[in-house]
């Protein structure tokens, strides 16, 4: 999938959990987040924290992969 927005993030996020049948109080705890994080990334709120967003998808099982046009200039073992 294609995200390209905080929106998109969100919406992701909240039909993975739903999928897993996971209640949002279920996941925060999970990921180590509040619940009230929880909400406002599913709500795709711009400012929420990239590494609880990361702990959240973690905790899902979503994988995120990064491209970019120049990724021969960006080359870097992060492992």
């Amino acid at each position: 999938m294609n995200i390209t927005d905080t929106k998109k993030l969100g919406t992701y996020i909240k039909n993975a959990r739903k999928e897993q049948h996971l209640t949002q109080a279920d996941l925060a705890i999970a990921a180590n987040v509040g619940v009230r994080f929880l909400v406002d990334l599913e709500n795709g709120k711009e400012t929420a924290q990239i590494g609880k967003a990361i702990s959240v998808c973690r905790a899902l099982g979503i994988t995120i992969d990064v491209k970019s046009p120049y990724e021969k200039i960006y080359e870097v073992d992060f492992e």
